[in-house]
């Protein structure tokens, strides 16, 4: 029993993901949830009692799959460029595996109304900010990267550089290939990076 409570809590998630991506965060309902599974608003109560907790499962579910992946891309490079890079390639495959996410991120409504919401998103960014300035600073000392931007500006640049790649992708035609094409940007962020000589 338990674990069919536990499989239809996951189906819950993946719908509300689906829908989020399809009509956007803000318009998301739990009508609309429990009608697109073919169950009552009553019984997805029945696993989230409110809809903010529904909405922070879905936060949780994603910080876990960031996190998994993270761990996964630090553990295939031996040098810190590498690692910075898998770090950037595994960012885009989460969120062309969950298209919803650049939305969830920027969604007013739920990051206004919901502050646990916000302080889940904003704990998981902030990782992923440390782990990109962990991966700079290394590069740095290995004489890999300049050493005359900060670790912390490398992560921002980064970071932004997945932001931007990813908006424009959720907001256009999703017509290219959106870890290709960040991987690309992320090696011409690198080259302007790179320590004079290499």
């Amino acid at each position: 029993m338990r674990k069919r409570a536990e499989l239809r809590k996951a189906e819950i998630v993946a719908t509300l993901l689906e829908l989020a991506d399809s009509i956007g965060p803000d318009r998301v309902t739990t009508g609309a949830v429990a009608s697109a599974i073919g169950i009552t608003q009553a019984a997805l109560f029945r696993h989230f009692p409110t809809k903010d907790t529904l909405w922070q499962t879905v936060a949780e579910h994603v910080a876990e799959g960031l996190e998994e992946a993270w761990g996964d891309a630090l553990s295939r490079g031996d040098e810190p460029v590498a690692r910075l890079r898998a770090l950037i390639a595994a960012q885009f495959a989460q969120i062309a595996a969950t298209p919803a996410l650049p939305m969830l991120l920027f969604s007013r409504e739920l990051n206004v109304t919901n502050a646990e919401l916000r302080a889940t998103f904003n704990s998981t960014l902030k990782a992923f900010h440390r782990l990109l300035a962990r991966e700079a600073g290394a590069g740095q000392e290995a004489g890999i990267l300049r050493g005359d931007v900060m670790p912390d500006d490398v992560a921002v640049l980064l970071t932004s550089l997945v932001q931007g790649v990813a908006i424009r992708w959720a907001l256009g035609a999703r017509d290219f290939d959106l870890r290709e094409e960040g991987v690309r940007l992320f090696d011409v962020q690198c080259r302007l990076l790179a320590a004079r000589g290499e």
